[in-house]
């Protein structure tokens, strides 16, 4: 049995909102099984995370502590950790050319509204973070909760796919 986590790395276009939302839900949900990284493709320079999505966490008790935003090809250096999935959170990043992964990695699509367009102001907006956390808390819990047979290499990235079509 495999005593080490799980690595996913959650990607999206400028890594401020969702694939940081997704990164710190796995880490708070996936007790020592898994170890969730974020990156985006084009982050703007000096990018960091969307302060909405910060305080969407703290009220939901997650920790924000080191979430910071960063490029996706953080993870294709020598030195990154190997993934063994990633999974990308909106539209953008899933049609973009993606590049080399050490190892392989299981790949899946997770498409999920960007909070930070919602129109009509900032409560409106702070109501979208609450709702993209929750859409990516289920998915999550449902990860997390299956058996590490369903995690294994070569059923990973249909279990993820399959998550993909649930919520």
């Amino acid at each position: 049995m495999n005593t080490q986590p799980l690595n996913v790395l959650f990607l999206c276009t400028h890594n401020s909102a969702r694939s940081i939302l997704a990164e710190a839900m796995l880490n708070h949900l996936g007790h020592g099984r898994f170890k969730a990284y974020s990156a985006g493709s084009s982050p703007r320079e000096n990018q960091q995370p969307n302060p909405l999505a910060l305080e969407t966490l703290q009220k939901a008790g997650i920790a924000t502590e080191g979430l910071h935003s960063k490029s996706w090809d953080v993870f294709g250096q020598a030195d990154a950790p190997h993934m063994d999935l990633v999974i990308t959170v909106c539209d953008n990043a899933a049609g973009e050319v993606c590049p080399f992964w050490p190892g392989h990695p299981a790949t899946a699509h997770w498409g999920y509204a960007d909070p930070s367009e919602a129109p009509g102001g900032e409560d409106a907006q702070r109501a979208a973070f609450s709702h993209t956390l929750m859409q990516i808390g289920q998915r999550l819990e449902l990860l997390v909760s299956l058996p590490s047979s369903a995690l294994e290499r070569l059923s990973l990235e249909q279990t993820a796919r399959d998550l993909a079509k649930k919520s």
